[in-house]
């Protein structure tokens, strides 16, 4: 189904069954934006463990950054 197409068939439902789907869609991106930062954090203890990076304060962070 192409976007135009979806946009069309949510016209279709009532304002209330649209609220229900854009709060549905909402959690639905909240949960799955959770799941991307999980996986980035067990990414990045991965790296840490394994030695790839190393403890940083900010001010080193910012120094890196602009260096």
């Amino acid at each position: 189904m192409r976007f135009d197409e979806a946009l069309e068939a949510v016209e279709q439902l009532s304002v209330d069954e649209q609220t229900e789907l854009v709060e549905i869609l909402r959690r639905r991106l909240i949960e799955r934006r959770r799941e991307e930062i999980l996986s980035d954090i067990r990414e990045a203890e991965a790296d840490f463990e394994a030695g790839r990076c190393a403890p940083a304060t900010p001010d080193d962070i910012v120094r890196d950054i602009f260096a």
